[in-house]
């Protein structure tokens, strides 16, 4: 089976610095993988370069087997990869719903039809109502997203990540800054939204990563020193010095 995410060589350079230093990666097609480190590592800096955002200094990136090396993001996107970021990013003054109705025009084939009129287009009506029901936000579907709780937000700004269709999805630390019962709430989400696709998630939270990931990759100094199961992971001594402390045993 070809690969969802494949990564050979990836080198990324900011002048002089190399941030991210030759990584190579799979990632399985329906698989749940956390990429794990410690601040600076350069994890938000590898999903940039996976989506795009960045150029590769070096190497190459492929999509479902496909090289997207040096495509520009919204190329990336309409080819099935979707993302979130570490900052919500959702256009406060717009309602939820319609927050998800931009999120569904393109890949109902919409694209620049001006001369359609937005209440008129029942598809992109029934899908965005689907995504809104799927988060848990239908109550608040006229509420305008800037003074939605911190929580729907991020619930929110999962809902546009997966609007598009999308079988690949990259989550950038999805549950920062909530409490524990908030959190709880957000992995379920996750979980549900991401039934069948392939996730891909940068999370510093290890009760999340151990309980949501079937596979964790760990990047220190812009380097992979590990990939494998939560298990294996939980149990690796190189692990355990460069990041995660002898604590995890007992999480």
């Amino acid at each position: 089976m070809t690969a969802a995410i494949q990564l050979q060589g990836v080198t990324k350079n900011f002048g002089r610095t190399e941030i991210i230093k030759g990584v190579n990666l799979t990632i399985d097609r329906g698989e749940r993988h956390a990429i794990i480190g410690p601040n600076g590592a350069g994890k938000s800096t590898l999903f940039h370069l996976i989506s795009s955002r960045f150029p590769v200094t070096a190497g190459q990136i492929f999509l479902k087997g496909e090289e997207v090396t040096g495509l520009r993001p919204f190329e990336i996107n309409r080819k099935g990869l979707s993302r979130s970021f570490q900052v919500t990013n959702i256009f406060h003054n717009l309602s939820v719903f319609e927050n998800l109705r931009c999120a569904v025009l393109w890949s109902l084939g919409y694209k620049y039809s001006f001369w359609h009129r937005l209440a008129g287009l029942k598809d992109a009506h029934h899908r965005a109502e689907q995504v809104m029901e799927d988060i848990g936000l239908s109550r608040r579907h006229e509420t305008p997203a800037g003074i939605l709780s911190y929580a729907e937000q991020r619930a929110l700004e999962i809902g546009i990540t997966i609007a598009s269709g999308a079988d690949v999805i990259l989550l950038d630390e999805p549950t920062a800054g909530m409490s524990k019962s908030e959190t709880e709430d957000a992995v379920a989400l996750i979980r549900r939204v991401t039934e069948g696709k392939t996730l891909v998630m940068v999370e510093h939270d290890m009760g999340v990563v151990f309980g949501l990931a079937d596979r964790i990759s760990v990047l220190v100094y812009g380097e992979i020193i590990a990939t494998g199961t939560p298990e294996e992971i939980r149990a690796s001594v190189a692990v355990k010095e460069a990041y995660l402390g002898t604590s995890v045993d007992h999480d």
